[in-house]
């Protein structure tokens, strides 16, 4: 990118950074510590409370991460309300520092938009998913997730979506056009399987993996009974911290109770969730709703042979290099899982090509060019 101007940015609406705790987390870390390795000024302001998964996830309170300022704004510590408060808060703090770009993310703190807005800073959403389709959310926080939505179409500059499905519906339900802008992936190094081995005696190839929130909408009720009639003596390791999901997560330990093929890790991080990656014959994202899931982005960047439902958000990133199935069909499912555990020759052809692919097309210092380019109000495709 050429003579960028260098801008004063404020994000919100995540709960903090650096942490792995959803995949709006990551795109903020990923975006933020881009921007300011290129001389931006940018501060993201973290939410109060614990890591979503417990409190023994909790790193404490930190001012700078990789050159981007951190604070850190008030939120009330209840189910449904915290995301909300913090969002008031933040928003009145964009106020103040000389912030020339304010950057929300996700629709519910798009409810306090109009406030930077009004005091004339450069306003920009993005949308990490239609989060009022989400079960997990009740009446009232759907409502309040809708208005963020509009809130965001009346008042935003510009609206990022991550897939073409839901710039669609910002097209055809509002009238309202919005750039598209995927997320990113960074090539790893692939880890031999050591503390998997130690701690859950995991071997390479030996198991199927889904790595992500326990939540509803990730179709995890469908992997467990879809899993239960495969006939395979590999592992289901269902790897993931819940997200005020806590009685969802008992309904699955339920669900799988008495087969002991698989494994619930809790949340993963650092080491442990590299050697899943690496280490994994399938990986697995059966969800009814996503916006663009980074999960199956590092996946592939593995080289793990991926099967997906096949939600546009999905089919959209991996195209013909993965295996979908229809969503929230369980004989589909258990098909595809029982073909695939059958033919490991298919299953090493998929990962041949799924690193380079994936790498190649979603690269973090495009989609920072591209971001920048709506912060300067320079033209950017909105295809």
């Amino acid at each position: 990118m050429n003579a960028e101007k260098k801008r004063n940015i404020v994000m919100l609406g995540h709960k903090r950074i650096p942490s792995r705790e959803g995949g709006v987390e990551i795109v903020v870390e990923e975006l933020s510590t881009r921007m300011a390795a290129r001389g931006h000024q940018v501060t993201c302001l973290n939410r109060k409370g614990h890591h979503v998964s417990g409190k023994e996830f909790d790193t404490g309170p930190r001012k700078e991460f990789k050159g981007v300022k951190l604070e850190t704004v008030f939120a009330l510590n209840y189910r449904g309300v915290e995301a909300m408060t913090a969002s008031v808060t933040g928003a009145f703090r964009t106020l103040f520092g000389g912030f020339d770009t304010v950057h929300f993310h996700a629709e519910g703190p798009c409810a306090m938009l109009w406030l930077p807005k009004l005091f004339g800073k450069r306003c920009i959403a993005t949308v990490h998913g239609l989060d009022h389709q989400r079960p997990k959310w009740g009446k009232f926080a759907r409502a309040y997730i809708l208005f963020g939505e509009k809130v965001a179409v009346r008042w935003a500059d510009e609206i990022i979506v991550l897939s073409k499905g839901v710039q669609e519906y910002f097209r055809s339900t509002y009238g309202r056009e919005t750039v598209f802008i995927p997320n990113g992936v960074t090539r790893p190094q692939i880890a031999q399987a050591s503390l998997i081995t130690e701690k859950y005696g995991l071997k390479k190839d030996e198991y199927i993996l889904f790595l992500g929130r326990i939540v509803p909408e990730k179709g995890l009720r469908y992997l467990v009974s879809a899993f239960r009639q495969v006939k395979t003596d590999k592992k289901l390791v269902i790897a993931g911290g819940s997200s005020d999901t806590d009685a969802f997560f008992q309904e699955l330990r339920a669900m799988a109770e008495g087969d002991d093929r698989i494994l619930f890790t809790g949340f993963v991080q650092g080491q442990l969730l590299e050697e899943l990656y690496s280490n994994a014959y399938i990986y697995t994202l059966p969800s009814d709703v996503e916006g663009m899931p980074l999960s199956l982005l590092e996946a592939m960047s593995y080289g793990n042979c991926c099967l997906t439902s096949d939600i546009s958000e999905c089919t959209e990133a991996v195209e013909d290099k993965a295996i979908s199935f229809p969503a929230g069909n369980v004989q589909a499912l258990r098909d595809t899982l029982q073909g695939l555990c059958d033919s490991p020759e298919a299953v090493a052809q998929y990962k041949a090509g799924a690193a380079d692919y994936i790498c190649d097309r979603f690269q973090w210092e495009t989609i920072v060019d591209r971001t920048l380019d709506l912060y300067d109000n320079r033209e950017c495709s909105r295809v």
